[in-house]
């Protein structure tokens, strides 16, 4: 479920010790508050339907599912309806393709939501074998819902904006650069992403 506040907050400041300009964001913006998502089918099915469409129209299409197909937190739902229900519900073919590729890991025991391999790698490696999964979605899983305190999403281009800025640097950093920038923050790199989307966010307004 996420990273516990207390836990944010302590993994900015040990990574505050080692970069004052990181102590200098909290100084001036203060902590932001912890993001958390349940774990398991669920969730990620969220960010299948959720993907490049407005959180309102996700949400919509959500509803439409719950109500025209069933209960969403069982995958051999998924799987048994039929093309043109999820079509009527607003999922396009391709993210019925993606929700089926999930549910049949799911289903099958290849993906145990709920037993991950320890290593961030090899979890993400072993998200990212569902269809429409990428590194991206599966960092921010592994993140919010399981609270992982070293993940450390290199490719997001607010996280690359924000370390810019927070760091003076000319030019945003490449993901490559990204994620060299951030090896003295180790193991407290999530709590940092955090930090960082924060420090965004409030540049934006």
């Amino acid at each position: 479920m996420g990273l516990s506040q207390s836990a944010l907050e302590a993994a900015i400041d040990s990574a505050g010790e080692v970069e004052p300009k990181l102590r200098a964001v909290i100084d001036a913006i203060g902590y932001p508050e912890t993001r958390s998502r349940p774990t398991g089918y669920e969730t990620i099915l969220r960010t299948i339907v959720g993907q490049q469409v407005s959180v309102k129209a996700a949400a919509a299409i959500w509803k439409k599912l719950e109500d025209g197909v069933g209960d969403l937190s069982d995958p051999t739902v998924i799987l048994a309806s039929e093309e043109d229900a999820l079509r009527t519900c607003g999922l396009s073919r391709q993210k019925q393709g993606y929700a089926r590729s999930l549910a049949e890991l799911v289903v099958s025991g290849e993906l145990d939501l709920h037993n991950l391999p320890k290593d961030d790698e090899e979890a993400i490696a072993l998200l990212t074998r569902a269809k429409g999964i990428g590194r991206w979605s599966a960092e921010i899983y592994l993140l919010f819902a399981e609270g992982r305190p070293d993940i450390w999403p290199a490719g997001d281009l607010a996280i690359q904006i924000a370390l810019g800025r927070i760091l003076g640097l000319e030019d945003r950093p490449s993901e490559k650069q990204t994620r060299l920038l951030a090896e003295s923050w180790r193991p407290h790199r999530g709590g940092v992403a955090i930090l960082a989307w924060h420090h965004y966010n409030i540049q934006a307004i």
